[in-house]
């Protein structure tokens, strides 16, 4: 078998090209059974994948507990981990019990002594912001600029510190501002998710009207040699045939899903699924190191090994589909 290609992460270790997500394993992305969950993580880990993106959040803790369960009689050497924790608008005070119990919690789920990356689920947000297009849920999902700098990077610096973290990340999906500035600041994390896909799009992710510009964060990143996991290469299933959930008809996920037809169109006519074009186009981006999968069966999983194993992106069938989507 030829195994996954790999590359350099950062400043961590190299990563397989391909990263499993919780995502799929957890049940966010439709239903599938923790048996095949867990033959999927293994199936994974077989094919290569050296990296599996967990969280609390992906099916209240069901996939780490699948995680926990596929490699109960041990973790391969060099299988690595991540976790997360939403914190929210918090009292300093409770940043560092929050993440220290999230983290107690998930590696007993996952039956480890530690985790490779601890990530900040959710978003960093500019002071007082009130310009969010999602305002009632804020307070539960995003953390100010000052608390992250002055109260969570610290925390996260000890916990590394300690050795019960290897590194620490951000999703780097709120507002452009301060998106950079996770970037430019003394302290940057680790690690960086962000969203890797044609349409540029975060779809229900968005907490900004602003229009995103992941590839400028991509770019920045690898300035500083910060490792870079894309998110959401199929759109949350908009660059697919068809999503395999109810989403509502002015949904951002269907917005986009109207918006891919020409990609879908270019997809039947080269005579590839649209899911495969998608992880195709997304593992072509440049800087991109691994793009995490939303997989949640061994099926959905080979459809992406083959997306990883094939030839590049011809150039011209890059510009063809980036093209369409812009004059749609």
């Amino acid at each position: 078998m030829v195994r996954m290609k790999k590359q350099e992460f950062g400043k961590l270790f190299d990563v397989s090209r391909l990263t499993l997500g919780g995502g799929g394993i957890g049940q966010v992305w439709g239903s599938t059974s923790r048996d095949e969950a867990i033959a999927t993580v293994r199936a994974a880990h077989e094919a290569g994948v050296n990296l599996f993106d967990m969280a609390p959040l992906y099916g209240n803790g069901e996939a780490e507990t699948v995680m926990g369960v596929a490699f109960a009689d041990g973790y391969p050497e060099d299988v690595r981990v991540t976790t997360k924790c939403m914190l929210g608008n918090v009292s300093a005070a409770d940043i560092e019990p929050r993440l220290t119990t999230s983290l107690n919690e998930s590696l007993k789920r996952l039956k480890r002594d530690r985790v490779d990356i601890y990530i900040l689920h959710g978003y960093v947000i500019p002071d007082g912001w009130q310009n969010s297009i999602r305002p009632k849920l804020l307070p539960q999902i995003a953390v100010e600029w000052s608390t992250y700098r002055d109260h969570v990077v610290p925390i996260f610096e000890k916990l590394k510190n300690s050795g019960r973290i290897g590194a620490w990340g951000v999703t780097a999906a709120s507002t452009q501002e301060t998106n950079l500035q996770i970037l430019e600041a003394e302290r940057c994390p680790d690690v960086v998710q962000c969203i890797a896909n044609l349409l540029d799009s975060p779809g229900n992710m968005a907490i900004t009207s602003e229009r995103p510009d992941p590839r400028t964060v991509i770019r920045e990143a690898n300035k500083r040699s910060v490792g870079v996991m894309g998110i959401r290469a199929v759109a949350a299933g908009s660059l697919t045939d068809k999503i395999d959930r109810e989403v509502g008809q002015d949904s951002p996920d269907q917005v986009d899903f109207e918006r891919a037809r020409p990609f879908r169109e270019i997809a039947a006519d080269i005579g590839l699924a649209p899911a495969v074009l998608a992880h195709r186009y997304a593992l072509a981006m440049e800087g991109v190191d691994t793009v995490v999968l939303g997989v949640k069966n061994r099926t959905e999983l080979q459809e992406c090994l083959a997306a990883e194993s094939a030839a590049s992106l011809d150039p011209s069938l890059i510009s063809r589909i980036e093209s369409a989507i812009a004059a749609d």
